[in-house]
């Protein structure tokens, strides 16, 4: 595959949600819909945003969070979990779950607002 076309399978497996940019980064990708970072593509597996009102359904299919390390050795992780790997056969199912994340995404970037007002209007 061409440098650049190592993505073009999200599409087929996006189609039912819409679309969704890819960006590189630290040797993934990023996926972004409506301008709102949604997810994670790391080694082959799709990572969607997660919060309180979808992680139940990430934790009923046994899946688990993103976890990377840090130079120090400690490992971190992150709000994006792993899809069941049965979505990526299933447009429609896996448009429901990306969904949920965008609504997420939305969430928290509403949090950060409100921070950023709270943090203003302080003398």
């Amino acid at each position: 595959m061409a440098r650049g076309e190592d993505h073009l399978w999200l599409k087929d497996v996006f189609a039912a949600f819409g679309p969704v940019r890819v960006k590189s980064m630290f040797g993934g990708q990023g996926l972004y819909a409506d301008d709102l970072f949604i997810g994670i593509v790391a080694d082959g597996a799709i990572y969607l945003r997660v919060d309180d009102t979808n992680r139940a359904d990430y934790e009923a299919e046994g899946m688990k969070p993103f976890t990377f390390e840090f130079k120090s050795g400690k490992t971190g992780t992150m709000s994006y979990w792993e899809v069941p790997a049965r979505l990526y056969d299933d447009p429609h199912e896996m448009a429901a779950w990306a969904r949920k994340s965008l609504a997420a995404a939305r969430a928290k970037a509403g949090e950060k607002r409100k921070q950023v007002r709270r943090a203003k209007k302080k003398p």
